[in-house]
């Protein structure tokens, strides 16, 4: 799968990584290329390809999205032509703010990118180590239920964390919380970052 993944900060290195090693063609795409964060990533992933946004989206199925939230508005109108019709992740939050995503930024200068909410509720830490005491850490996540999902599923379980599906980007407000929540525990309750949520049936 060709994969591009705007921005090179840890989540998108992280990603970056795993998805390469499974054996997708990885593309990151920079504004500069010169950046401290572009030359750390080049120093922790010697092979990465790290080329302009444009470039990057030219031939990608997939697109993460990895920026800094407020980014996320020109971004995606620069390149909406470019993003059109593919599979879209948004990693980006603005916590505290009412709405923590990008999905209507997204969605109103894409209409036609199927877009999932997804690696937003974690650290780039248990991306990078997503085993915990020999369980598999949950990621929980949400999107179009068609036939992209499964590729989300994929690309989460290559990642070395289980996917959990929690419905369409109608309970994205769901899955933005349990980002609030994890960010409330490390900051406020003083719990580690390599804290994660762990769904258990009987």
């Amino acid at each position: 799968m060709k994969i591009a993944i705007l921005g090179v900060g840890n989540i998108g290195g992280t990603l970056g990584k795993k998805w390469a090693d499974a054996g997708h063609q990885v593309v990151f795409g920079t504004r500069d290329a010169n950046s401290r964060k572009a030359q750390a990533l080049r120093q922790a992933l010697p092979n990465a390809k790290i080329d302009t946004v444009a470039n990057a989206l030219s031939d990608a199925e997939v697109v993460v999205i990895a920026t800094p939230h407020a980014t996320v508005a020109d971004l995606v109108k620069q390149n909406a032509v470019s993003l059109a019709g593919k599979t879209v992740i948004d990693t980006t939050n603005n916590f505290g703010a009412l709405v923590v995503n990008n999905l209507a930024t997204i969605q109103a200068a894409i209409p036609t990118a199927q877009v999932f909410r997804a690696f937003n509720s974690l650290g780039w830490e248990l991306f990078a180590n997503p085993q915990i005491d020999g369980q598999t850490i949950d990621h929980f996540y949400c999107g179009p239920d068609n036939d992209r999902r499964p590729a989300l599923d994929k690309l989460i379980a290559e990642i070395g964390l289980h996917p959990v599906w929690v419905g369409t980007n109608d309970v994205i407000n769901i899955v933005d919380a349990l980002g609030s929540l994890w960010v409330t525990l490390i900051f406020q309750c003083g719990y580690p970052r390599t804290i994660a949520l762990k769904l258990v049936q009987r």
